[in-house]
């Protein structure tokens, strides 16, 4: 039976994954556009990263402004052991993603990128964050077999491309569980995903320096199109593009984050795996790419198992209201069973 309750968490869980599909669709095409013509990902991505940053702290201050109190703030245990190794984790899956394309296709890193789901399901089970079931098995299986099925091309393989790929799935898994692990425990204050990002911003700046610096440092420095000093307008304008790729960095990670709080980091997974389907989906139909029989059935297997993981989901929330609803019908016969004693007693 559909429930009031299971309207609004369904509702609110829709809500949640279009706000986040909004920021990551558009940030993908707005940086598919950017990278072409300003060739530094690493810097591009440091860059964010500081804009974030600021962001964050400026948010921080009006919300203290408006309601009058302060904001959290761990202190710096807290902010090493508990915030520290999210920070790490998500530098190396963005680092080593990025790196990884100097290596690989487009086509292999798609494909080796499909195991993330696996290992978010593994580290969220060993974090705890996560019930084991048979059924989310069969979810993340569906999904990671699927996707890669559908976009499987035969393509030039590189061995240090596809570990680095691989590293950056497994880092990737990890960094989301240990996301929903911190963010889901009240007691630490980050609740709020601004607050999160305040404090998860330095650690990402620092450890991404070392490799934009290494790997992109000095072709960035002598790079006279960018760096133009002789012309204002270059300077700005580039600036300008870069500032508008933070400000979408900013929202995509603040729905991610809001995404992961209210409901897990395996749905956060689920719904990116979509998105992935319907923009390859698209560009099917839009460029006329054909499609084998490998990739219908990969279309197919994908769709089943993120069908399969909204109904576990679904289940999950229509169970709890089932048993409260016949604990307060159990409650009213009782209450009823006491007033007929009673009166018989009387």
């Amino acid at each position: 039976m559909i429930t009031t309750g299971f309207i609004k968490k369904g509702l609110l869980t829709l809500s949640l994954v279009l706000f986040y599909y909004f920021f990551s669709i558009v940030l993908t095409f707005y940086n598919k556009i950017v990278v072409t013509k300003f060739k530094y990902p690493l810097v591009m991505t440091y860059i964010h990263l500081i804009v974030k940053f600021v962001l964050a702290s400026l948010v921080r201050n009006i919300l203290e402004c408006k309601k009058g109190k302060s904001r959290v703030t761990l202190d710096w245990w807290t902010f090493l052991v508990s915030v520290g190794p999210v920070g790490i984790t998500s530098i190396l899956d963005i680092g080593l993603s990025n790196w990884s394309f100097e290596f690989i296709t487009v086509s292999l890193y798609t494909m080796t990128k499909t195991s993330a789901i696996v290992f978010i399901l593994i580290f969220g089970l060993i974090l705890r964050v996560e019930t084991f079931r048979w059924m989310q098995l069969c979810v993340v299986l569906c999904i990671s077999l699927g996707l890669f099925l559908f976009t499987f091309k035969s393509t030039q393989f590189n061995l240090i491309g596809f570990l680095m790929c691989l590293a950056a799935s497994v880092t990737s898994g990890l960094r989301w569980g240990l996301t929903q692990k911190v963010a889901q425990r009240g007691e630490l204050g980050l609740t709020n995903p601004v607050d999160f990002m305040y404090h998860i911003q330095p650690w990402m700046i620092c450890g991404l320096l070392p490799l934009a610096v290494g790997i992109e440092g000095l072709k960035f420095s002598g790079d006279k199109n960018f760096l133009d000093y002789s012309s204002s307008n270059t300077i700005e304008k580039n600036m300008a593009v870069l500032l508008g790729g933070a400000l979408l960095a900013f929202g995509l990670e603040f729905s991610e984050f809001l995404l992961v709080m209210k409901t897990s980091s395996l749905t956060l997974s689920v719904s990116s795996m979509f998105k992935e389907c319907c923009i390859l989906l698209f560009a099917h139909w839009l460029y006329n790419d054909e499609m084998n029989y490998i990739n219908m059935l990969g279309l197919v297997a994908c769709l089943s198992g993120i069908a399969l993981h909204i109904y576990i989901k679904a289940t999950k929330v229509i169970a709890p209201e089932r048993i409260n609803t016949k604990d307060e019908a159990s409650l009213g016969l009782l209450a009823n069973s006491i007033e007929n004693e009673e009166d018989t007693a009387t």
